[in-house]
């Protein structure tokens, strides 16, 4: 049990999704945040930057959505089901393009290698939440 998880245990209304799936996205997320904020900073300084740019946008966009989702997700008390889905969603989408485009650079920079495999964590734990069923959730 990680201390995510022991602090969501803690709000009293409970948590929708479960505490140990939303803990393992919330934690899946802050990685990810940090694994891609670094990765684009150090493709700023690589040789051949322009041969980063993608990567470099891939990575400061999936830290963002990251960074929010993990923040919403550590608000079950007052959570929106339907934002939480399409965040979820969003979630997903920018670590899985930014995965493959980390993997284009994997074999010549080992933060791209590293931040790749932190992305399809990401994208893993975030599907997984989503599967419990809130997609159900209407708007």
């Amino acid at each position: 049990m990680t201390t995510t998880q022991d602090m969501l245990e803690t709000v009293p209304t409970g948590v929708p999704l479960g505490a140990e799936l939303v803990a393992a996205a919330i934690d899946a997320c802050l990685r990810c945040t940090q694994s891609c904020t670094t990765c684009a900073d150090a493709d700023l300084v690589e040789p051949g930057i322009d041969e980063m740019r993608d990567c470099i946008a891939s990575c400061l966009n999936s830290a963002d959505v990251c960074a929010l989702t993990a923040r919403l997700l550590s608000r079950p008390a007052h959570s929106d089901g339907y934002v939480i889905h399409r965040l979820l969603q969003a979630c997903v989408r920018v670590c899985t393009t930014c995965a493959e485009e980390c993997h284009k650079h994997a074999h010549h920079h080992r933060h791209c290698a590293l931040c790749e495999r932190v992305c399809r964590d990401c994208v893993d734990a975030c599907s997984q939440l989503l599967a419990t069923g809130s997609g159900d959730v209407t708007p």
